[in-house]
């Protein structure tokens, strides 16, 4: 008969698995959305985005169209 009692983790809790079976613990909250770096918006208009903060600026590099704003880089978008 399998040993029906938990393996304890590193930080010392109790985990739903046990030895020899194929049930695998997985964590209870999620932390890849504090890892996750969001990019910039795309967008195929930027009309409403550059009115978005007072300091968004409309720039165009290499062919493609941006907008930029130093003050807060979550307001970053592309056309396309």
């Amino acid at each position: 008969m399998l040993d029906q009692t938990p393996v304890a983790t590193s930080l010392g809790n109790p985990v739903d698995r046990w030895e020899g079976e194929a049930f695998v613990d997985r964590p209870a909250v999620s932390h890849d959305h504090l890892t996750y770096k969001k990019t910039m918006k795309v967008s195929s208009s930027l009309k409403s985005l550059k009115k978005r903060h007072p300091n968004c600026q409309v720039v165009r590099r290499k062919g493609r169209i941006y907008v930029i704003n130093k003050t807060h880089p979550r307001y970053k978008a592309r056309q396309g």
